[in-house]
């Protein structure tokens, strides 16, 4: 797993080519890294917005209670997982439109190995400074952007052209997914998911 994120965030155009030729068997295997890198996040949210807290200009800290925020990055954690789920199947989906042969598992370890970064940057939640959180999740979003467009065409095999109208059209499917976790999230808070914080 380490080999992973390091061959991804140093030498990502060789380790997309040691990916794309992982066995079916260890493809089907890869999900078990996405759910453990997307504990990361979820566990630094969980103790940032419970022990350390945020601040809006120079007033006191405001914290999630414990509770609260457990429900609250659960679900977080399932709407990560979840997504990448999603975002795996439209890869699969969409594979043969580009003249890719594909699978639900390779998809889905394509999505997991391209979110690295974003799992990473949500470190930042062990101290959450809204700018500075702000900034700094520019980019590994841009670096995860640039891991889909070097990835896309070299584990399915396909023109680096291609590749970058493929991988075009999985961003268009992730903003779409973003768009649903917005909407969800409000309709969850709606239904007692909402924080609720610490007097």
């Amino acid at each position: 797993m380490i080999a992973n994120v390091m061959g991804l965030l140093f030498q990502p155009a060789k380790q997309w080519k040691a990916i794309s030729e992982l066995p079916e068997a260890k493809v089907k295997a890869s999900f078990i890294y996405t759910l453990i890198m997307a504990l990361l996040p979820a566990i630094a949210w969980y103790r940032g917005t419970t022990a350390v807290g945020w601040r809006i200009g120079s007033g006191d800290a405001t914290r999630l209670t414990p509770d609260s925020a457990l429900v609250i990055v659960i679900l977080f954690y399932i709407a990560m997982v979840a997504s990448i789920i999603a975002i795996g199947y439209m890869i699969h989906w969409m594979a043969s439109t580009y003249g890719a042969s594909s699978s639900v598992p390779r998809g889905i370890m394509i999505a997991g190995f391209t979110a690295t970064p974003l799992f990473l940057a949500g470190a930042v939640g062990f101290y959450p400074v809204f700018w500075v959180d702000l900034c700094l999740g520019l980019v590994p979003v841009s670096y995860a952007l640039y891991l889909l467009y070097k990835g896309i065409p070299i584990v399915l095999h396909i023109p680096e052209e291609r590749g970058f109208l493929f991988a075009s059209a999985v961003l268009a499917v992730c903003l779409v997914i973003l768009m649903m976790i917005m909407g969800g999230s409000v309709i969850l808070w709606d239904m007692g998911a909402a924080p609720v914080f610490t007097d």
